[in-house]
């Protein structure tokens, strides 16, 4: 089952029914089976792993906070990281490290590899539980009591697929609060749904297929079929992720909870840096508080900040995907910010010595435009098939651009699918400028 689903069409309305003429002690167990329902529509012979993650992660943060034990407390926080991690990186990356070390020696084509189903949702209840595990071991968080709360937080179904990646000092209280139908949050959630559907429906579907033609088939493409390709597909992703997300904050907008907030106009950025605190909010968050903090942050020498921005953005590339192409695509904005660190001294001083302000609106036009380009390029590897395939589509760039009538008719673009395009993209702009994110 999924949003743009007729089988959604009817689940959420049921739901949303039950939800508010149940009392509210009953509320919270209906959310409960309707989550578990949700997702054993998607897989059900795996329901098991994002239950015994839960229990795993439920149950290490109960002794945890209990215990005075230091080493009983380290004990079962390595545990539990073992653990949930462990079920992420079997299912998402065992194939890719096997076929990895076996390229090393030269056996990659007999690499042993197995048939695996990718949970859905796996990446995101994952670092949900940890985030959990971790909090109630800082102390910055009380455990809470009642298992099957725990575990509707983890499988609460607007945001398990997608995101946003909730911490539970947001969620869980919410969870238990009791909500009455409320008109202006319907009216809000219904404006994030339709804005979703959208996205999802009218934008990312329809450009879809004009992006597929060229990188699913990138031997017979141009410079200009690699650009055009690549820029629609800038739109196509953003459209398609934020897409799913607002339609999760607007599923749980009209039953009164509020999500946190996952995308804040991202290509409106004037820097890389600015670009990661509007895009997937929530994974930029987590791995900034659970891993990029702790291993020193920018209080540290230059060089161990360095290394720390660039493991960041590995980790961040490998999150998004159990493929080469992948690491490149976080390499590639690690060294965006590098790159950014160490010259933004030698930028402030020549903007000023033209007598710029780095602030002027002409300066944020060309750094917007910029910083576009820069997130356009490294796209490339993130959609690319493979490494060989983002070769083939670079090379294109640089050795033959063929012509734009030509670009256009490789990908299928002709004058109708050109109109509705312009027009879709022209609704977008004016539809999600009309949508008030500050308080989602």
């Amino acid at each position: 089952m999924t949003f743009n689903s007729w089988e959604f069409l009817v689940f959420y309305p049921v739901v949303l029914l039950l939800y508010f003429i149940l009392p509210k002690r009953a509320r919270w167990i209906m959310l409960l089976f309707a989550s578990y329902f949700f997702y054993i529509c998607y897989q059900a012979e795996l329901v098991f792993l994002i239950l015994g993650t839960t229990a795993v992660s439920w149950g290490a943060s109960l002794i945890i906070e209990r215990t005075e034990r230091r080493w009983l407390r380290r004990f079962l926080l390595a545990l539990s990281l073992v653990i949930c991690l462990g079920g992420l990186f079997f299912y998402k990356y065992f194939n890719f490290l096997s076929w990895s070390i076996a390229s090393i020696f030269g056996a990659g084509d007999s690499a042993p590899v197995l048939n695996l189903i990718l949970p859905v949702g796996i990446s995101f209840y994952t670092f949900q539980t940890l985030s959990y595990v971790i909090d109630v071991y800082r102390g910055d968080i009380k455990t809470e009591r009642n298992f099957f709360f725990y575990a509707l937080y983890v499988s609460f179904f607007p945001q398990l697929v997608a995101g946003p990646i909730e911490r539970p000092e947001n969620l869980i209280p919410q969870l238990k609060e009791e909500h009455k139908w409320s008109t202006p949050d319907a009216v809000r959630g219904a404006k994030y749904m339709l804005l979703g559907f959208f996205k999802k429906i009218c934008v990312a579907d329809l450009l879809s297929g004009y992006v597929s033609s060229v990188y699913n088939s990138p031997e017979g493409a141009g410079g200009f079929a690699v650009v055009i390709a690549t820029l629609l597909f800038a739109v196509q992703i953003y459209c398609d992720f934020s897409g799913y997300t607002d339609i999760a904050t607007g599923c749980a907008r009209i039953m009164g909870i509020k999500l946190m907030k996952n995308f804040d106009h991202p290509y409106l950025s004037t820097s890389i840096k600015e670009f990661w605190g509007r895009w997937h909010i929530s994974l930029s968050s987590w791995l900034r508080d659970y891993l990029y903090i702790p291993l020193g942050g920018s209080r540290c020498g230059r060089a161990r900040h360095i290394m720390n921005l660039m493991i960041v953005f590995l980790v961040s590339g490998l999150w998004h995907g159990a493929a080469w192409t992948f690491v490149i695509w976080g390499a590639i904005h690690g060294l965006y910010q590098i790159i950014g660190l160490l010259t933004r001294p030698f930028r402030d001083r020549l903007l000023c010595r033209v007598g710029l302000s780095p602030d002027s609106r002409p300066v944020r036009c060309v750094r917007t435009v910029v910083t576009f380009l820069l997130v356009s390029f490294a796209w490339i590897f993130f959609r690319a098939g493979s490494l060989s395939d983002a070769g083939t589509l670079l090379s294109a760039l640089f050795t033959g651009w063929g012509s734009l009538t030509s670009a256009l008719s490789l990908m299928g673009l002709d004058l109708t699918g050109i109109l509705m395009t312009v027009i879709s993209l022209g609704a977008l702009v004016l539809l999600d400028r009309s949508v008030v994110y500050g308080d989602a």
